[in-house]
């Protein structure tokens, strides 16, 4: 596990409901100074979480606004070979990951290039700089072939994309490493909420774990740490493992349920994991209610709760990140504005009374 003791420092999940990058860089740079993340922006149809990550994967197909893989193609057969191909000329060394097929391309993900920039520019000390992908449980259940088959059940499609996942993840913190010697990767995961459902019947443990180990093994082969995101309620025990660095959850609306794996908990923080604590709700019903003193109550309470099983106060301190318990994008910019800002006074207030 990493040796990054983040000590509460505030971090965003990544979506943001405005339609400038500069603007959405700028607030970002403004409310968590010293873990900025790019900006993903879904106002545009190019940002949403499927689409953003499609570009390079072979076979993608749009017809009449639905987007698939067409494995009945003529020249999909041809494409895998290459992907294939590309694929293991830059894990072998051939060919330079950085101008390769697996790079983000700039009309796809323009807050990336948009964040990059500020970071050179910043004359602040960064702590970590944190990108994002979409998980590959998500997308291999998400993304459907011609016959509106989920490509999860599709093995070769499946470890294709998988593997598309990896190097743009691996991508990413390339980039990032180029400013910031601690970069961070999160693997977004709202569909591991679908766990023990009867849509993820025949998806086992092993297929899940073997999934995230991958694109795991990929950020950690640029020295970056590793993070799943889940922004609802999912089976825990998968996740811890999954030997994943940073677990990152709702902790607003469902810490009672992460409680219920102590053991895991116990192992996880005793092997140097970090708790990103979503603290801070992102619905609209709960964003106009709260105050960041009962959200910092609220935290306090928890962390009694994980004392109770055996882990030490300081300990998770240390070891916790505090974040919104999702991303913004779905909600007005005047609440995303008070999400942001409860976050960064949630995580100041804690780390004031920890000092």
């Amino acid at each position: 596990m990493t040796p990054f003791k983040p000590n509460c420092l505030p971090l965003l999940i990544g979506s943001l409901p405005i339609g400038s990058h500069q603007q959405a860089t700028d607030l970002i740079f403004q409310y968590t100074p010293d873990i900025p993340l790019w900006p993903q922006l879904p106002i545009y149809k190019t940002e949403g979480m499927m689409r953003q990550f499609l570009p390079g994967l072979p076979c993608v197909r749009e017809v009449d606004g639905k987007t698939f893989i067409d494995t009945e193609s003529a020249t999909c057969e041809g494409e895998m070979l290459v992907f294939y191909q590309d694929y293991l000329s830059v894990t072998e060394g051939a060919e330079l990951l950085l101008g390769s097929r697996f790079q983000l391309a700039r009309e796809a993900a323009p807050g990336f290039y948009t964040f990059l920039e500020k970071a050179r520019a910043t004359t602040r000390t960064l702590v970590a700089l944190k990108g994002q992908t979409t998980g590959p449980i998500t997308f291999c259940t998400g993304l459907c072939d011609q016959s509106g088959r989920a490509i999860f059940y599709n093995d070769q499609l499946r470890d294709a994309a998988v593997k598309h996942l990896a190097l743009k993840a691996r991508w990413q913190v390339k980039k990032m490493a180029e400013i910031c010697g601690r970069t961070i990767m999160f693997f977004d995961e709202p569909g591991l909420a679908g766990l023990g459902s009867s849509a993820f019947i025949t998806i086992t443990r092993e297929d899940i774990v073997g999934c995230l180990s991958e694109v795991f093994n990929a950020v950690r082969a640029e020295n970056g740490v590793t993070g799943v995101h889940v922004c609802a309620n999912t089976e825990w025990s998968v996740v811890f493992e999954s030997g994943v660095d940073i677990v990152s959850y709702d902790a607003y609306s469902y810490f009672d349920k992460l409680i219920l794996y102590p053991e895991h908990l116990v192992k996880f923080f005793a092997d140097g994991g970090i708790l990103a604590s979503g603290i801070v709700p992102t619905a609209p019903e709960f964003i106009d209610i709260e105050t960041v003193d009962a959200l910092v109550t609220k935290w306090f309470r928890q962390t009694e709760l994980l004392q109770a099983i055996g882990i030490d106060r300081k300990k998770v301190f240390a070891q916790t990140l505090i974040t919104p318990s999702c991303g913004t994008g779905a909600v007005s910019r005047e609440h995303a504005e008070k999400v942001l800002l409860f976050t960064r006074s949630v995580s100041e207030q804690i780390r004031a009374r920890f000092s």
